[in-house]
């Protein structure tokens, strides 16, 4: 159902009237889109599909406040990004992030990163996701969502906005603040590895 031709405004109007078809039509249409921002914005622990159903939940509970004003899937995806941020939230977040808490392969890339000038070797790509996965997992929701569109994603400011609701002033602020927290976290675990 995610070709150009599907007329999501007469399929809302049949799931408003109850039909199960439409709204089973209307979730497989959604689905694609749903699926990439939750997997972009996944939360430790979180399975994507639990994640995804509950946007679906969302959508189909708050129906009713949709007026048209935007596009119905801008609408749609505004509610994964706030799904998910209030999933990050919810989490519990360990105040210390050790050295202890890398793997070997972590800590390898880390020296080699600490030590030399040079790029993270290719077989160490992983062990180099998975580190910077877990320094973002550090950071408070917003400043990581802002941190994962930005610099990973490669979203401009503008798409960012549109995205989450803040001035382009704001996601500015707040990419270079969480820039700056994961630079201390990494300083940090530079210190105790010295120590």
């Amino acid at each position: 159902m995610a070709d150009e031709t599907f007329d999501i405004a007469a399929c809302l109007e049949r799931v408003r009237q109850r039909d199960q078809i439409a709204a089973r039509e209307l979730v497989d249409h959604l689905y694609p889109l749903v699926i990439r921002i939750v997997r972009s914005h996944l939360p430790r622990r979180v399975a994507e599909e639990d994640l995804a159903q509950e946007v679906f939940l969302k959508m189909f509970t708050r129906l009713d406040q949709y007026k048209g004003a935007v596009a119905f899937t801008h609408w749609v995806s505004r509610i994964a990004v706030t799904t998910c941020i209030d999933q990050l939230r919810a989490q519990k977040r360990r105040p210390e992030f050790r050295w202890a808490d890398l793997s070997e392969k972590e800590t390898d890339v880390l020296d080699s990163v600490l030590t030399s000038d040079s790029e993270v070797p290719a077989n160490d790509a992983l062990a180099a996701h998975e580190l910077v996965t877990k320094l973002l997992g550090q950071l408070k929701p917003a400043d990581r969502l802002v941190v994962q569109l930005l610099d990973l994603d490669q979203r401009s400011v503008a798409e960012i906005s549109e995205l989450t609701g803040w001035n382009p002033s704001l996601v500015k602020v707040r990419a270079f603040r969480a820039r700056g927290k994961l630079k201390k976290l990494f300083e940090e675990l530079e210190r105790k590895e010295r120590s």
